[in-house]
């Protein structure tokens, strides 16, 4: 094994190097721009950082006036995780839609129509697509992220998505690697365990990853899951043996390898926060996503100190180091590159996402449903939300329906006795229910048990994964909760 003898400096620049951290405020804080000019070579946008896009793209331009090829990161899936649109809802419906239309040209234009957007506002690298097999039902993480449970039908999207946000100069990150779809804990809160054979882990989880590989991703996202057949000691993002010995050597893969946010608990939690920022280097991640919590200079500073300090005492190779701050310039000067160069102007394709939503609807309708033609109420049932998506992004059909039925009124409705309580409120209207995974949510079923004894017209709207058998007069299946999920189903239940 060769041996590095480099100097303090260029090992401080090294692991600042390998950092993807977040900052709060819409502007630039000095302490960010001090830190670009000390290697930093990422940093990471939240919804926290968002206003409008003209306000992002001032942001951008402030942070490259200190260093011309950062990498401006963001967890744009669009659907139901937005950051761009987190306060109005996203203009594009999300993987799910996009898998139930099966249309690859489709997914690759809504994919390259996101990317012109995020290049526009200065962001050259989306923590995007969830390559996730969605095998579980119950999953409560992935669900209307992932394009489908059909291994093949994942496959073929992802490939199409990465290839349509690339062609605009903006890296793709496709997630969550060795695949988080068959889970039923939240990685946010607690490590999952996929206890899976080799041969199923081979034939559905790894092959979505197989094509992104194949068209060209530029990162791959860890998971925070333990999968024994793979790893039984350590989750893939602190393994030597997913990461390293399987996606880099297995499967070929040379690009930037990225973790998901190692504030989750499903690291921080159990390792530790700098702890398992050195492991996760050691076993062959190149980024470190950061920021989502933790957004101040001190967490940089000591992920800084955590590394350098793991060099100097031998428990990471200063060659590992190295190489990884390597890869994350060299995606840098990639996206520097098309971004420089007239050949990654796209054209606007500004309705895509809508066309993408109204094709994706499914509608069941009971014999001869009454039509809405009048003021109706609008119940929303909401369930927590998972920490991915968040609880800023509003959804559902009421705004819509009280633009297009004026007299309509909306409430929001959770947890035992919802139903009744929805009832009272509607007073004799008609009622349009709104959930989201009903499946999940006992107390959801309950509510629209009610609802139905009391008015079999009843509409019912789901804007998650559509896994309970359809009911209502009509049920209206969106395949996600995005903004244009709620037009288009709004216009289906005006249509009946």
């Amino acid at each position: 094994m060769t041996t590095f003898t480099t100097g303090t400096d260029t090992l401080t620049r090294d692991a600042l190097a390998v950092l993807q951290p977040g900052f709060a405020g819409t502007t630039a804080p000095d302490w960010i721009r001090r830190r670009l000019g000390e290697g930093l070579a990422s940093v990471a946008l939240f919804g926290r950082n968002v206003t409008t896009a003209e306000q992002v793209t001032a942001l951008t331009a402030q942070l490259r006036a200190e260093r011309d090829d950062l990498l401006v990161a963001i967890d744009e899936e669009s659907g139901d995780v937005t950051r761009l649109e987190v306060r109005t809802g996203s203009s594009f419906p999300g993987n799910h839609a996009l898998g139930a239309v099966d249309d690859t040209g489709l997914t690759r234009g809504v994919a390259r129509e996101l990317g012109r957007r995020l290049a526009e506002c200065g962001v050259n690298f989306n923590w995007a697509p969830s390559a996730d097999v969605n095998a579980d039902p119950d999953n409560p993480v992935i669900g209307v992220r992932s394009f489908g449970r059909d291994t093949a039908l994942v496959a073929r999207h992802t490939a199409a998505y990465v290839e349509g946000l690339q062609s605009t100069g903006v890296a793709a990150c496709t997630k969550h690697f060795p695949g988080h779809g068959d889970t039923s804990v939240d990685s946010h809160h607690a490590i999952p365990h996929i206890d899976l054979d080799a041969t199923t882990l081979h034939e559905r989880e790894l092959q979505p990853f197989r094509a992104a590989i194949a068209a060209g991703t530029r990162a791959v996202m860890s998971a925070h899951i333990r999968v024994p057949v793979l790893d039984p000691d350590r989750p893939a993002t602190l393994s030597r043996r997913i990461l390293t010995d399987l996606l880099r050597g297995e499967l070929g893969y040379q690009g930037l390898i990225v973790t998901d946010g190692m504030e989750m608990r499903a690291i921080s939690g159990t390792y530790g926060l700098e702890h398992g920022v050195v492991l996760a280097i050691a076993a062959g991640a190149d980024a470190i996503c950061v920021g989502g919590g933790l957004c101040d200079e001190g967490t940089v500073q000591s992920l800084q100190d955590a590394l350098v300090a793991a060099v100097r005492s031998g428990e990471l190779p200063e060659e590992r180091l190295a190489d990884a701050a390597a890869r994350v310039r060299a995606l840098a000067d990639w996206t520097a590159g098309v971004r420089r160069s007239p050949a990654g102007t796209v054209a606007p394709e500004p309705e895509i996402g809508l066309v993408a939503a109204r094709r994706a609807v499914t509608v069941t309708r009971a014999a001869a449903p009454a039509p809405v033609t009048g003021p109706v109420y609008v119940a929303t049932f909401n369930p927590a939300p998972n920490i991915a998506v968040g609880d800023e992004t509003p959804w559902g059909v009421g705004a819509e329906l009280e633009r297009l039925l004026p007299g309509t009124t909306t409430g929001g409705f959770t947890g035992p006795g919802a139903g009744e309580q929805a009832l009272k409120a509607a007073a004799g209207r008609r009622v349009v229910a709104v959930v989201r995974d009903e499946h999940r949510h006992p107390w959801m079923r309950e509510a629209l048990d009610t609802l139905l004894a009391a008015d079999p017209a009843t509409v019912i709207v789901e804007m998650g994964v559509p896994q309970s058998a359809p009911r209502g007069a009509p049920h209206i299946a969106t395949y996600g909760a995005a903004r244009v999920c709620g037009v288009a189903a709004a216009e289906a239940v005006l249509a009946g």
